[in-house]
This record gives structure tokens, sequence and C-alpha cells, in this order.
């Protein structure tokens, strides 16, 4: 059984129904990307997994465990933990404060302290800046205290929606050698981005999400060479 498995779900915004008969899977140690457009329901699917939304069709499973019906911050105690996409930060709180925020499920709350080192290990820079507060911070420090946010919370599954959205390259390069750092680490990767070439080339594995259905699966390396994903996401 795969470490999370997702298994013929529908899910609806009101009476739009936004994801189709989706299924996927994702083996524990793993890094896995989900490509598509505006609109195809890359963040759907991440917010049914993390319980924001729940399926009418269909299981996911984690660990094991059915959890499609489950709260999010019950799935969140399970270990399934979500960057969203804009960053979302404490704006009037320091970074330590917002790191802190992280680590409010009881499973991550008794390790908070021995986490943050962690975090300042793996992220000093965060931990030069940790009293400065966090709308003074660059797009691209502001994505790092996020990642670092969703490591507080000591995740199994660490799930991140679009981490290089509108920043420049060099700070994409730094973003994506980070994830690289907590996949080396033994956390399992769920990868929602419109950069595909980083995206894929981090990844072991891919999803094509088209119009809420995955339209294409493999490999990341044999997805990166389809002439599809290059006419349609590498403009190739």
């Amino acid at each position: 059984m795969a470490f999370l498995e997702i298994n013929g779900i529908d899910a609806f915004y009101g009476d739009v129904q936004v994801i189709f008969d989706l299924s996927l899977n994702i083996n524990e140690g793993e890094v896995v990307s989900i490509i598509g457009g505006n609109g195809a329901g890359k963040s759907t699917l991440l917010k049914t997994i993390s319980g924001l939304m729940h399926p009418t069709k269909g299981s996911i499973s984690f660990n094991g465990d059915c959890i499609e019906n489950f709260q999010p911050e019950d799935i969140v105690g399970r270990g399934i933990v979500q960057v969203p996409e804009g960053r979302r930060l404490f704006s009037l709180m320091t970074i330590k404060d917002n790191l802190i925020v992280g680590a409010y499920n009881k499973r991550a709350d008794k390790h908070k302290d021995e986490t943050l080192k962690q975090v300042y290990a793996m992220l000093p820079r965060l931990k030069e800046r940790q009293a400065q507060i966090a709308m003074t911070l660059s797009g691209g420090e502001q994505q790092m205290v996020a990642i670092g946010r969703g490591l507080m919370a000591r995740p199994k599954l660490l799930m991140l929606d679009e981490p290089s959205l509108g920043l420049a390259p060099v700070l994409i390069k730094s973003i994506f050698e980070t994830i690289r750092k907590i996949a080396d680490q033994g956390t399992t990767v769920l990868l929602v981005e419109q950069d595909v070439n980083h995206s894929l080339s981090l990844s072991d594995r891919g999803y094509v999400l088209e119009h809420g259905r995955i339209a294409m699966e493999g490999p990341a390396k044999e997805l990166l060479n389809d002439p599809h994903v290059k006419e349609a996401y590498l403009g190739i």
C-alpha cells in the first residue's frame, strides 16, 4: 500500500465540479510533482488532501488510514502538512513567532524547541533574522519562513503549493535547493508547481493534471522529455 493513496475522488466548489475521478499515489520517501496550467485543479487537490475540502466520491488513505472525512487539524496531527500558495504569514509577527505557530498540534508542540533548532540549521538566515517582522521580508525570505513553519509541524508528508510563484530566478533556485534538502532528510514531498522544469528535475515521479483529471503520469525524467509536456508546459 502506498504512503498516500487517492482513489477516484470528485471535488466540487458549490455546484461546480473541479476534480473528476482522480487517482494517484505517493510512496514514502518520494518527491512527486503535480504539474498543470492555471485552473487545472492543483490547489483544489491539495485542499482536499488537507481536509479543507472533502471529496464527494472516492477515498484518501494515508499510512493505511482513511482520512477523506477528517478535519484539517486531525490531518496535520497525522503528519500531512501544507505550505500554502502565497505564503500567508502573520505579517506583524516576527520570523520566530511565525515558525513557532507551525508547531501548534500536540504531536509537534512537545518537540518544538528541538525542531526549531533543526529548522534554523537548515535555514540559517532565518536564525540570523529571527526577530525581524515578517512583512518587512522579501518574497523569497517569506517563502523560506513559510517552508520553515511547515517543517515545525514535523511533517511526514510535506505539500508545497507553488513555492516559486512570483520569485526571481536566483531565489527560485534557492527554494528548490531547500526542498531537495528536506527530501534528503527523509520527508516525503508532494510539490505543486508551474515551474515544470525545476519541479520535474527535482522529482522521482510526476502527474500532469488537466481540467481536473490526470492526463499523464510517470517517472519525472520521462515526463520532462515527453513531447506534449515540452509543448504545453515548457514552450518547446
